[in-house]
């Protein structure tokens, strides 16, 4: 498995709650990492992206200053630190990696995780 999401579960409104997405050596090296999330009845949207140095970061308007994305090296991990967490967060999260030098993943190598649901209760 290239990427491998996980850290879901359930979670009250205000909370906090970090993903992880475990990575192939060759994987983790893609220029850019990055998560997605894909609500009920809505198309996939980027959520953060870094660089393979680890920065800079870009974030998503709804989620700047709540969420942080981040990477281990050691660990070929990359994470999503999310809080203050909002009902409207609750999706599946993907993990992508991008080889691409424009970081927008729509790179044609471009790696999916398998996606890790979580939702936000009120």
């Amino acid at each position: 498995v290239q990427l491998q999401a996980c850290g879901g579960g359930l979670v009250q409104a205000g909370g906090s709650l970090r993903l992880s997405c475990a990575a192939s050596e060759r994987t983790f090296s893609s220029n850019y990492m990055g998560w997605f999330r894909q609500a009920p009845g809505k198309e996939r949207a980027f959520v953060a992206s870094l660089r393979w140095r680890g920065s800079p970061t870009y974030y998503a308007n709804s989620v700047r200053g709540r969420f942080t994305i981040s990477r281990d090296n050691a660990k070929n991990t990359v994470y999503l630190q999310m809080n203050n967490l909002k009902p409207e967060d609750t999706a599946v999260y993907y993990c992508a990696a991008d080889p691409g030098t424009v970081g927008d993943f729509r790179h044609e190598d471009t790696t999916w995780g398998q996606g890790t649901q979580f939702t936000v209760s009120s």
